[in-house]
C-alpha cells in the first residue's frame, strides 16, 4: 500500500493533474514528487494507477532545440529503416518481426 493519498477515477481534487494532463497544458512535473495516486478500477485485474502532480508547482515544457529535433528525426529514421533491405518504409518497423512486412512475407529474398 502506498503512503500517498489515493483517489478514485474522476474524483481527484482541483489543482492536481497526471503527466498527460500537464503535457496538454504545456507543463511538466519539473522534478516534483507525486502528491497523490489516481486509481481506475478494472474488472478482473488490479486497478490502473496514475500519479498526480500539483499544477501550481509544474514548470513549462522546455522548447525544442534544433539539436534535439535533429536527434529525434535521426532516431525515427532508424526505426523506419528495414535492417534487411535497408529501405525507409515510411512506418515504424514492427519489433515482433524485426524487419519490414514485405521482407517477413518473402523470406527467400532475405537470404541474399
Amino acid at each position: 500500500m502506498s503512503a500517498l493519498p489515493c483517489y478514485r477515477w474522476r474524483l481527484a481534487p482541483e489543482g492536481l493533474a497526471t503527466r498527460r494532463q500537464l503535457r496538454a497544458l504545456g507543463l511538466r512535473p519539473g522534478g516534483q514528487d507525486p502528491v497523490a495516486e489516481l486509481q481506475r478500477p478494472r474488472r478482473r485485474r488490479g486497478p490502473l494507477v496514475a500519479y498526480l502532480y500539483r499544477i501550481d508547482r509544474a514548470r513549462p515544457v522546455r522548447p525544442m532545440t534544433p539539436g534535439r529535433r535533429a536527434a529525434l528525426a535521426k532516431a525515427m529514421a532508424a526505426r523506419r529503416t528495414c535492417p534487411n533491405c535497408r529501405t525507409d518504409r515510411g512506418y515504424c518497423i514492427p519489433r515482433s518481426l524485426g524487419m519490414c512486412v514485405p521482407c517477413s512475407d518473402n523470406p527467400v529474398s532475405t537470404a541474399a
